[in-house]
């Protein structure tokens, strides 16, 4: 709006000049004021996650994350699947999809106001970039498999976890401590123990080739994980608006690549749209569903808390699953197992447990310490709102990395 004054006679050119130009600061400053107000809204519906709403729900994505496995291979007759296993990921998509819609449907429902959605092109257009991603990690992956075994597949996906830390550092600017990048080490080095067991001799020495291209497979995932935690975090737009825009464009992404497969790929000839659920059963119906959940989850996870959580989470059921697995399906356990396990726990607690606070001679450390993001949790992190329980406030004999 237009502010207008109305001047005596007797005001000077000089006096009018000076008043002209504070009503032209007049929107400059309210934008300023406007800016300042969304950012604090955002950090206060940050705030209002809990540490605990964030470990449950990364529990429950451990456990449907760790189901997924052996739903997987309980759907398989005579060692392979009975259904085009391309048209689950659509599928899921597509329910996740419906799911956003009708949540975002609800939220605009109760609070009109306070759903913020950006319809502006360039923002939209943002979201297929992670579409794109996962579908050249997808071809990557298969053209991997060409060169490598499953075991060499299996310990080089594991450098997804070295590279989602770098890039949470250097793209995002999440500062670390020493002690959280060892502990992601760690996670590493679990995770490949676990899997060297039963491995031949042959392991690990496939050509050049291979392990360049699982280099580029582990930096590919790495990539669209943290990208897709900054389109959620980069403003203070609805998690189910978000969602729609992001799994819109994976069913549109996933129709084209089983499109591609009925002209050029293993399927040529065929028609994906009337075969798709061909070879289904109630096992496979629960697939999809999982993977629906299961991807509602991450998103939640990376708008609210971050990348390292979700990593945290889908490591910890790869364990659980191999141990499961001795359990439903006879495999034997080995130390190579309970090895990684153990050394999975350790880094997990390292990452995550609030760093030491020196001791001095006749002082009393504060029983509380907040760090950048409004104190919701230990030691806040100054992005997101504290994602983790020990952020950017850590002690002096923690150094930042």
């Amino acid at each position: 709006q237009q502010v207008v004054f109305f001047f005596p006679a007797s005001t000077t050119k000089r006096e009018v000049r000076e008043r002209e130009r504070k009503t032209k600061a007049i929107p400059s400053t309210f934008r300023q004021q406007q800016q300042r107000g969304e950012n604090h809204n955002k950090m206060a519906v940050v705030a209002r996650i809990s540490g605990m709403r964030k470990l449950a729900v990364a529990a429950t994505l451990t456990i449907f994350t760790c189901s997924q496995g052996l739903l997987m291979e309980a759907s398989k007759e005579d060692g392979k699947y009975p259904y085009n296993s391309a048209v689950v990921p659509l599928l899921s998509e597509l329910v996740k999809l419906i799911l956003s819609v009708m949540l975002l449907r609800r939220a605009k429902t109760r609070d009109p106001k306070g759903t913020i959605m950006t319809m502006d092109l360039k923002s939209v257009m943002l979201f297929p970039i992670p579409s794109i991603i996962y579908v050249m990690h997808n071809n990557v992956q298969f053209y991997t498999m060409a060169y490598v075994d499953a075991a060499t597949y299996q310990i080089l996906g594991n450098l997804k976890i070295v590279t989602t830390g770098i890039l949470f550092r250097f793209a995002l600017g999440r500062m670390m401590t020493r002690t959280q990048w060892i502990a992601l080490l760690l996670l590493t080095v679990g995770a490949t123990v676990s899997q060297i067991s039963g491995c031949g001799d042959e392991t690990l020495s496939a050509p050049v080739v291979g392990y360049m291209l699982g280099i580029l497979s582990a930096c590919l995932s790495a990539t669209a994980g943290v990208y897709t935690e900054f389109l959620l975090k980069k403003n203070n737009d609805n998690l189910y608006w978000q969602n729609v825009q992001l799994y819109a464009f994976g069913v549109v992404f996933n129709a084209l690549r089983l499109t591609w497969d009925d002209f050029f790929g293993e399927n040529s000839g065929g028609n994906w749209f009337l075969d798709c659920t061909n070879g289904f059963t109630a096992i496979t119906w629960l697939i999809v569903i999982n993977f629906s959940f299961s991807g509602l989850f991450v998103s939640w996870l990376q708008k609210f808390a971050d990348t390292i959580v979700k990593v945290y989470a889908t490591s910890s059921a790869m364990l659980l699953t191999a141990l499961l697995s001795v359990s439903f399906f006879g495999l034997e356990p080995s130390l190579q197992l309970f090895l990684g396990i153990t050394i999975a726990c350790c880094s997990l607690v390292l990452y995550f447990m609030p760093p030491d606070l020196p001791k001095e001679k006749n002082s009393v450390l504060p029983v509380t310490s907040a760090g950048h993001g409004g104190g919701s949790t230990v030691g806040g992190s100054g992005y997101g709102g504290g994602a983790t329980p020990r952020g950017s406030g850590g002690g002096d004999g923690d150094k930042l990395n």
